[in-house]
């Protein structure tokens, strides 16, 4: 596929985070983007407002008239989370339209850059957004295509008129980072996740391992000390490729912090590098997991070549990413936090975080469940990370890309919290309760569709309190 041949460009299921930030990417390269999606959102409506015509109907005749007049200038994207008997989808098809996957795009476009991929089933949005910021903020520059919104360039899609540095959240759900080939590669996490798609852990490492395979030779590779990565690393070595560990605090590791002194509301970290000791980095966002992160993406930069000055300089003015331990409402009465956890370990992250910075508090949790296969696989396991709450509010579970499982519901979740604090609420009752139960800390968890909860509990809980 030669995408230079198209002038327009049809996006199935233009909503989502990562079809969003391809679909600017072509609309600021002045191509004609158009878009269908299920239901709107805040994101539909910012994409809208930046000249991209969406429609809502997924019935034949709402396919755009440019899409219909233009078949062999045409592209159509999808995500691999459009049902595969969607109206537009099969009709687009039948009449030979190009239609491909939204991975095989973003990897023709970082073919010829220098691409830095972020990897991991869970943390990579944080570590790719950070590891932007520091780049675009240093001598280097840096386009990325993020799998969340930035607070600094409040976007998903990062442009840099002149550098050829490209930063990509590499997304394992379907093998998509297979359609990928960095210079450098990073990888957080191997937990078993998308089981519906891979059926096995083991299938889930073996993909990892296919990833990094495809690493540029010369180039570098760097993970997180705890992982299981023997395997790969002398095939790795072999291509004349860096490997690097790195780790919060664990000696043994090539970066790791060895000081963090909590000062106020920010960090002072003193980070341990291959390069060099660098002292005195002021980090202010919150919680042990954002560290960690943030250690991560300093390899990557420091790897790439920015220097020591520009990366203090760049972490001092971070300010994170949307639904990422995002503090929404903050004052004597309440704090109010929202993050995209929905797998276990994320769970588990988010809420031992919240514990250590807020130990004395009571925190409320809302959880909605994200599919109905991950709420079957993991039943027991998001038990024991929401038992980590001392009050948990549980909702439906947000069904996505699936059809109902039988015998599987939100119940599976509650019958596995142990704390006695615990019950499973509707959407239509969870602002009457949350206003008649104001908590203390209050933390909104989930993938689905409880990001439009996030604007309408922060003015509730702004207008009660204050």
């Amino acid at each position: 596929m030669n995408n230079t041949k198209y002038t327009y460009y049809y996006f199935l299921g233009i909503g989502g985070i990562g079809m969003s930030a391809l679909a600017r990417y072509f609309n600021f390269k002045g191509a004609q983007v158009v878009g269908y999606d299920r239901t709107p959102s805040e994101l539909t409506h910012k994409l809208e407002s930046e000249g991209i015509a969406i429609t809502y109907n997924h019935q034949i005749e709402c396919i755009p008239k440019q899409v219909i007049e233009n078949k062999e200038k045409t592209l159509v994207v999808y995500t691999p989370a459009i049902p595969n008997d969607m109206p537009q989808f099969v009709h687009l098809q039948s009449l030979g339209y190009t239609c491909v996957k939204r991975a095989y795009v973003l990897g023709l476009i970082c073919k010829n850059q220098h691409g830095i991929a972020i990897s991991g089933t869970h943390g990579k949005t944080s570590v790719t957004t950070f590891t932007s910021h520091i780049l675009y903020n240093s001598s280097k520059g840096c386009n990325a295509f993020l799998g969340g919104i930035s607070k600094n360039f409040k976007s998903n899609y990062v442009f840099h008129p002149t550098s050829t540095n490209v930063v990509i959240e590499a997304d394992e759900y379907d093998r998509s980072f297979h359609s990928l080939y960095p210079s450098t590669a990073l990888v957080t996490s191997m937990d078993a996740d998308h089981l519906d798609i891979y059926g096995s852990h083991t299938a889930i490492l073996d993909s990892f391992k296919q990833f990094f395979s495809q690493i540029q030779p010369g180039g570098t590779f760097i993970y997180k000390k705890n992982l299981d990565v023997s395997e790969s690393l002398p095939m790795l070595q072999e291509k004349n490729i860096q490997c690097y560990s790195y780790s919060i605090n664990d000696i043994r590791a090539d970066f790791y912090a060895r000081v963090i002194t909590r000062k106020h509301n920010a960090y002072s970290i003193d980070l341990v590098t291959p390069f060099g000791e660098i002292s005195n980095i002021i980090f202010q966002l919150p919680g042990k997991v954002n560290i960690e992160n943030m250690i991560a993406a300093s390899a990557i930069a420091l790897c790439n070549g920015v220097q020591p000055n520009e990366l203090v300089q760049a972490l001092f003015t971070l300010q994170g990413v949307e639904r990422r331990l995002d503090i929404r409402v903050s004052n004597s009465k309440v704090l109010y936090i929202d993050d995209y956890a929905h797998h276990p370990e994320e769970l588990k992250a988010c809420i031992t975080s919240l514990k250590e910075l807020y130990s004395t508090a009571k925190i409320t949790g809302i959880f909605q469940p994200h599919l109905y296969s991950r709420t079957r696989d993991f039943a027991k396991e998001f038990g024991q990370s929401l038992s980590l709450l001392d009050e948990l509010l549980l909702l439906d579970i947000y069904a996505a890309r699936e059809l109902p499982i039988e015998g599987v519901t939100s119940q599976l979740i509650f019958d596995a919290v142990t704390i006695p604090n615990k019950r499973i609420v509707s959407k239509h009752e969870l602002l009457q309760y949350i206003e008649h139960n104001v908590p203390e800390v209050l933390v909104t968890m989930g993938a689905g569709d409880i990001d439009r909860f996030v604007k309408p509990l922060e003015d509730l809980l702004k207008r009660i309190t204050q």
